[in-house]
Order: structure tokens, then C-alpha cells, then sequence
């Protein structure tokens, strides 16, 4: 039996630093533990541009297919790529190498299988009780490679329903796979690229926009060029950023607002999680919506979708999810969508709308016992409105936050926001000086 790292089983997905934590061996392991667990016949297989993945996608496709599985290789792709590969190609199955928004030396898996005609994530730990079981080797399932670009394309062709305005825009791809895609997507628009060029070792910024400097270099590239507005994604492009015609970084939560109005219908539901502005219910509810809330998380946020048959879901990381896209997120989606919907207009005028509140920063505390840090804080307010659907929320009338712990280090992670400016500082120092 080889050795294998637990930790890389993860809440939503398999991750870890590549090799000394995830290798060959354990993808090859991985690929047998996967067919069995979903017990598939055909599974679609593919990976983004990291200097780990092709190394790794071979060994996972050995591993799958020494169960007699036949393996769909779709080759270099977007995440969302596998979510329809699997539905429209009629496989059991699929599974994606990357490591997502992740610094370079880390990789994973994000695994999937078909329910109906939705998508359901595996997470990472539900391989756990199978990972050590000795795998009986089968004949060689087939390899099968798959053009999916036409279909794949077509498919996202059919969210443009109304005109799109002759806008320039920049685009950042982060030297991740958007530079393979957006080029493919047919758009009556002026596209400035950035970064385009696949590079698993993300020279020009981090895959993750929250990092420092991330946002550096098409902040001035908007105002530079005189463009309408601009996009960002992460490494395998689920998540997708805003930049207005100023330069200034569009909250994901108002993002959310924009895609939500446009796909609303009355007594729609629409997906949120617990750490969005309280103006994103309201303004669903404005809208004859019906919000429903869900703990942190974009896995945790697609099975809400899909259990409520929700016309849509967003979230504070960048991930967008659509019933009529396999219940699954998608940045391609969100791209198209965002192009109808801001193209005639001014974004930071829409934003302004839309932002009645102030928020500010997650705030990281490093704590010994996260546990009794919670307790203090349930007990400290009291008076106020709790919920517990992912660590504490606490609501006054004119102020709110959310104190949840980390699942992966010693954390604690807090959000807050208030009416004004003066409100969310003073409360954001009464809560830093607790811990």
C-alpha cells in the first residue's frame, strides 16, 4: 500500500502541493477510488495549463481506466467544461486537474457525477473510507479523445438573448484557461487581452484576485485604454471578477445583484451565501425573487441551487451557478450575461444602485481555540439575532457580521458590515479588540 496524505481530502474537493503531498501514485489511486465510488462506465477527464497537470491527468486516466472504465479526454479546458461534457456527451461522470485560484505549486481534482440533468459534486472526503481499499485490476477501459468546442460554444451561445452594444473591454485571463476560451466566444465587442498566454506558473499575477497586487495592472490598463469596463478570472475560470470604467474592483455580492435582476422572474429563487451585503435579499425581494441563504462555499451553493430548482446562485468568492447550465457555476455564463446587461450602460452607476451599505475586508484572526472564541462571541451579543448556518451571524438593525470558522486553518473569518462608514469602523475596532 503506498502512502497517501489525508489532508488532501478536502471538505469540497482533493488538493494539495504537488509532489509532496499529491502525486502520480496518489492520482492514479485517486482515479480507481472515483469509478468505484460512483460507480461509473464513462467518465469525462480534463485539466488546466499547471506544470503538474499533464503529469498527473495521465496518471488519474490509468488509475480509471485499469477499472474498465472508459475515459472521455477533453483535453485542455475551463472547469465548467467537464459539468457539460458530462451532460451533453451522456457519461456517469467527470472529473477536472486543477487546483482552481491556487498558488502554483499546489494541484487537485474537482470530481462530479451526473443526477438527472444536473451535476452533483463528489467532495473531496467522501473517498475517504474508500482510498486504502485494495482495487482488483480490470481490462483497459477505452480512451476516447473529444472535440467538445463546437457544442461547448453553442451551448454558451444560447445565453445571448438580447443585443450586445459594441463596448472595448479588457479582459484579464491571468495567464489561465479564459486565454483559451474567450478567443473562441463570438462577441460584436472590441476585447483588449491580458495575459492570454497558458502559463502554469502565473508570472503576471496571482491566480487568486484577492491576493496584493492582483488587480494592479488592469486597474491601470482600464483607465489607461479608455475601455467600458473589465474581467477577471482565476486559473480553470469558474470565478469571475468586475473592474469598472474607473478601475474600481465591483464587489462580487453587487455582481450577484446585476446577474440576479436579469434572470429574475417573479417567484424565482436565487442562491446567495450568509456573507453578502443584506442588500441582496432585499433587493430580491424588491424584485418579486425569493432569496434563499446558504452556508460558504460554492459546492454548498449549487446543491442548494439544484435542491430548490433556483434560476441562479452567486457568492463573495466569484463563482456564478445557472439552473439552465446543469445547475453548475459557470464564468463563461456570467460573462455573456454581464455583457447584456452592462454594455448600454455606465457600471459604476449600476454598482452605485445597488450599494446602500458599507462593507468591509474579511478579517482573519489567528485564535487557539476557535471553538471558545465562538462561545464568547454568542454570549457577548446576546441581544441581538443569531443564526448558526455557518458559524455565528449576528444582526442589529443598523449593522450585521459573521464570525465563521476556518475549515482548513487555525482562522477565524470575519465579515462585517453597517449602514455608514462611521458605524462599520467603530464596530470592525470593537470586534479586532476581542481578539
Amino acid at each position: 500500500m503506498i502512502y497517501m496524505n489525508k489532508n488532501i481530502f478536502k471538505s469540497y474537493d482533493i488538493r494539495g502541493i504537488y509532489p509532496e503531498e499529491l502525486d502520480e501514485k496518489t492520482a492514479f489511486r485517486i482515479g480507481q477510488a472515483f469509478v468505484n465510488y460512483v460507480k461509473a462506465k464513462k467518465v469525462v477527464v480534463g485539466r488546466d495549463m499547471r506544470i503538474s497537470s499533464k503529469a498527473l491527468f495521465d496518471s488519474l486516466i490509468k488509475g480509471i481506466r485499469s477499472q474498465g472504465v472508459d475515459v472521455y479526454d477533453i483535453g485542455l479546458v475551463a472547469t465548467e467544461c467537464i459539468y457539460f461534457s458530462v451532460i451533453n456527451y451522456k457519461c456517469d461522470a467527470g472529473i477536472m486537474v486543477t487546483a482552481s485560484h491556487n498558488p502554483k505549486q499546489y494541484n487537485g481534482f474537482k470530481m462530479i457525477k451526473k443526477k438527472n440533468k444536473t451535476v452533483k459534486f463528489v467532495r473531496g472526503k467522501d473517498l475517504l473510507d474508500i482510498i486504502d481499499k485494495k482495487f482488483v485490476k480490470k481490462n483497459n477501459g477505452k480512451l476516447n479523445k473529444l472535440n467538445i468546442w463546437k457544442d461547448y460554444i453553442k451551448h454558451l451561445s444560447s445565453f445571448i438573448k438580447q443585443d450586445i452594444k459594441p463596448v472595448k473591454i479588457i479582459v484579464d485571463a491571468g495567464n489561465g484557461m479564459a486565454g483559451k476560451i474567450i478567443p473562441l466566444i463570438r462577441v460584436p465587442i472590441k476585447i483588449i487581452p491580458l495575459n492570454f498566454k497558458l502559463d502554469g506558473s502565473f508570472p503576471a499575477r496571482p491566480s487568486n484576485v484577492f491576493e496584493k497586487g492582483a488587480l494592479n495592472e488592469i486597474r491601470e490598463e482600464v483607465k489607461k485604454r479608455k475601455a467600458n469596463f473589465g474581467f477577471l478570472f482565476d486559473g480553470d475560470a469558474d470565478r469571475i471578477y468586475l473592474v469598472d470604467e474607473k478601475g474600481n474592483f465591483i464587489r462580487p455580492d453587487i455582481t450577484l445583484l446585476l446577474l440576479a435582476k436579469h434572470f429574475l422572474k417573479k417567484k424565482e429563487s436565487v442562491i446567495y451565501n450568509l456573507i453578502c451585503s443584506k442588500a441582496v435579499p432585499e433587493f430580491i425581494k424588491d424584485w418579486g425573487g425569493k432569496p434563499i441563504k446558504s452556508p460558504v462555499g460554492a459546492v454548498n451553493l449549487m446543491e442548494l441551487l439544484v435542491k430548490n430548482k433556483a434560476v441562479m446562485g452567486g457568492e463573495l468568492s466569484g463563482h456564478y451557478c445557472f439552473r439552465d447550465s446543469f445547475g453548475a457555476d459557470s464564468g463563461f455564463v456570467a460573462f455573456l450575461v454581464l455583457l447584456q446587461i452592462i454594455s448600454d450602460s455606465k457600471l459604476s452607476e449600476l454598482v452605485k444602485e445597488l450599494s446602500p451599505y458599507v462593507k468591509g475586508a474579511e478579517l482573519n484572526f489567528k485564535v487557539r481555540d476557535k471553538d471558545k472564541a465562538m462561545e464568547m462571541i454568542k454570549k457577548k451579543y446576546s441581544d441581538a439575532k443569531q443564526d448558526y448556518l455557518d458559524g455565528v451571524t449576528v444582526e442589529y438593525k443598523d449593522w450585521w457580521f459573521n464570525l465563521r470558522p476556518s475549515n482548513t486553518e487555525p482562522l477565524l473569518r470575519l465579515t462585517i458590515e453597517a449602514d455608514d462608514k462611521k458605524l462599520l469602523k467603530e464596530k470592525t475596532k470593537e470586534l479586532k479588540s476581542l481578539f
